[in-house]
C-alpha cells in the first residue's frame, strides 16, 4: 500500500504527516506501507520548516532529510491513498487527475464528525506564525492519524 500526503508546499503539513505515519507504522509493527509526501506548489527542493522540524523533534520523531516535491501523475497514479490536509487541495488534484478522486480524502475526514464537525475540513497552515500554531496543527495531525491507522 502506498500513501501520499498533500499540501500546498510540502515543507510543514504533508511531510510532518509523513512523519508521523511512519512512526505509528513503526511503533505498531505495520509493514508494507510506503508513506511519502508532496506540495502542490514548487519548492524546488525546500527544506523542511524549521519550526515544524522543531515540533517533530520535541515529540521525538525523526526529522532530518526531507526537501520539497512537487506531485505529480506518476505518485498520483502510483499511490492507493491520497490525504490533503485542505479541501481546496483536494479539489485542485482532483481537477487535475479526475482518475483519482476516489482514493483522495482530506486529514481531518479520519476524525470522527464529533471532533471535527462538518465545518471544519482543513488542518490549518502554520505557516511563519507563532509555535502554538504548530503545535496545534501537529495536534490535529497526530489526533486524525489515529482514524487513518484504521483504514490500513
Amino acid at each position: 500500500m502506498k500513501i501520499l500526503f498533500v499540501c500546498n508546499a510540502n515543507v510543514v503539513r504533508s511531510f510532518m504527516a509523513e512523519r508521523v505515519l511512519r512512526r505509528l507504522l513503526k511503533r505498531t509493527g505495520i509493514h508494507g506501507v510506503e508513506v511519502s509526501s508532496a506540495g502542490l506548489l514548487d519548492m524546488q527542493g525546500a527544506p523542511a520548516d524549521r519550526m515544524a522540524g522543531q515540533i517533530l523533534r520535541e515529540n521525538g520523531i525523526e526529522e532530518e532529510g526531507h526537501h520539497s516535491r512537487v506531485v505529480d501523475e506518476t505518485m498520483i497514479r502510483e499511490a492507493d491513498m491520497i490525504v490533503t490536509m485542505e479541501m481546496k487541495q483536494l479539489q485542485i488534484i482532483g481537477e487535475q487527475y479526475p482518475f483519482a478522486m476516489d482514493k483522495i480524502r482530506t486529514l481531518r475526514s479520519y476524525l470522527p464528525e464529533s471532533d471535527y464537525g462538518k465545518s471544519a475540513v482543513d488542518i490549518k497552515d502554520p505557516y511563519k506564525k507563532s509555535i502554538f500554531y504548530y503545535r496545534l496543527c501537529f495536534a490535529e495531525i497526530s489526533l486524525a492519524m489515529e482514524g487513518l491507522m484504521k483504514c490500513i
